[in-house]
């Protein structure tokens, strides 16, 4: 959650690297993902363009395999690259669930896709490395740049995905399981401060917005939770954000100890948030600010120092960046546009050929979890969302400097600011059209997986992670699939 990286943060859980960039470089605080979930917001950080751009649909459906990256332009320029950890931007991974959880959003049911949220704690207070994988992939990119990058005549570049902090896999909900248990060790939960932990308000069932009720259900969060069940989700989400923390302190310190850190620009961010129990839902998949806003945060060689920057911006943005600061010519059909000129300390001798920011950024969900494509518009104190063709679900339209909790939707209070910011979005994307042709791809997608099962499909689709609901009424649930067929 980008929020956490300038407020409240600083009040729930010491973030001591994180506060290091801030310091001798420059945060966003308003940095935006450009789709709330793992593979088409990498897709877009990767590609440089917008979901609807590459149809980067859901977490099956990214770049195609031979997509070139920025980090291919510039290794193609004569830079050393290296990748580790986490990448998850091209097509075809994940689980069978996943895929046809986002294929049959459209069906006439409800049923529990994920585990209920909830903690656990393992090891002792010495327990420093709880997940493992990315320690693992951390002591790799630490060797590289004290063993490799040290010795370079040419520049590097060096990415490191971490999955944390992410909830870890709760076995109990089947098939490839869910991921809805939040994992720390009592040495990362005693860097949060519990009595700084804020409840959020919940509106009622009754009252709540027809896609977001949708997502609860599905997410397993709309039975009762006690005020110290979801204190705790939301303090094991920051120790998680801690122990996250602290492997970017390793790279630091990597770099700090080889004497490559005052030549060196670094650039932390996440593919997208955490809700940790706001508006009634755990993990992303929505456009509230828990889920879509992601921290960004630069330092380097002519970066300004303690500074923030107010300006919208989002993930599409690390493209035309990247190359920036290679000195590599930006192509010009790219959605995101270079972040150097905010960073720069100097102003350097701005191009003629420059496109100038606009005021807005856009963020669009097409996956599970949500009955509905979605899409969001970001200005400057608005955040205008809007589903399917635009008409059929109602839209919500928030007054960020007044509800920065987005508890009022005030889309009817104030058309034409709603009509103003749809026509942007229209000018931006043609997201009726967009809504329709997902509809199209979900459905053929999920006549190939059902033909491609034969005589295993009915016991295949039952037994999926929504199988403690499926299976108390199979045919109810066949014959609702059959129906949107």
């Amino acid at each position: 959650d980008g929020r956490l990286t300038f407020y409240p943060g600083n009040q729930t859980v010491a973030l001591p690297f994180i506060n290091f960039l801030k310091k001798y470089g420059t945060i966003f605080l308003n940095a935006y993902t450009n789709s709330p979930i793992c593979c088409p917001s990498r897709a877009a950080m990767w590609s440089g363009l917008f979901p609807h751009l590459t149809e980067s649909w859901n977490n099956f459906k990214g770049l195609d395999p031979g997509y070139v990256t920025w980090m291919d332009l510039m290794q193609k320029h004569g830079y050393h690259t290296q990748k580790y950890g986490k990448l998850d931007y091209t097509s075809g991974h994940h689980s069978v669930s996943n895929r046809v959880e986002a294929w049959t959003r459209d069906v006439d049911f409800l049923l529990r896709q994920e585990g209920r949220p909830t903690v656990n704690l393992t090891g002792s207070k010495t327990r420093m490395r709880v997940m493992e994988a990315d320690w693992q992939n951390t002591d790799k990119a630490v060797n590289w740049i004290k063993e490799e990058a040290i010795n370079f005549t040419q520049p590097f570049v060096l990415y490191l995905g971490l999955n944390l902090p992410h909830p870890y896999p709760s076995p109990s909900t089947g098939e490839n399981f869910g991921s809805s248990t939040f994992l720390t060790s009592p040495y990362w939960l005693e860097k949060v401060t519990y009595e700084a932990i804020k409840i959020p308000r919940w509106s009622s069932l009754l009252e709540m917005h027809p896609v977001d009720y949708y997502s609860s259900y599905t997410k397993n969060c709309t039975g009762e939770f006690t005020k110290q069940e979801v204190r705790n989700i939301r303090a094991f989400y920051y120790a998680m954000c801690a122990e996250t923390d602290a492997m970017l302190g390793e790279i630091i310190s990597a770099l700090r100890d080889t004497g490559l850190l005052k030549r060196t620009v670094i650039i932390f961010t996440a593919d997208h948030g955490e809700l940790a129990m706001e508006h009634r839902q755990f993990y992303k998949m929505s456009m509230y600010e828990g889920s879509s806003h992601v921290p960004l945060l630069v330092m380097g060689p002519g970066i300004k120092q303690q500074q923030q920057i107010s300006n919208v911006v989002s993930l599409v943005d690390i493209y035309p960046t990247m190359l920036d600061i290679a000195r590599i010519p930006v192509p010009q059909n790219l959605s995101g546009y270079s972040l150097m000129p905010l960073l720069l300390e100097v102003a350097e001798n701005e191009v003629s050929s420059r496109r100038p920011r606009p005021p807005w950024v856009l963020s669009e969900f097409h996956g599970c979890n949500v009955n509905s494509s979605t899409y969001m518009l970001r200005t400057d104190k608005w955040k205008y969302i809007t589903y399917s063709d635009g008409h059929s679900v109602l839209p919500q339209l928030f007054d960020l400097s007044a509800d920065p909790d987005e508890l009022k939707n005030v889309a009817m209070k104030f058309p034409v600011v709603a009509h103003s910011l749809d026509k942007i979005l229209h000018s931006i994307v043609n997201y009726p059209k967009v809504s329709s042709s997902v509809q199209e791809y979900n459905k053929r997608q999920f006549i190939n997986w059902k033909q491609s099962l034969g005589q295993n499909y009915s016991n295949v689709i039952a037994n999926l992670r929504w199988h403690q609901d499926w299976l108390k009424e199979p045919k109810k649930y066949e014959d609702a699939i059959d129906k949107w067929l």
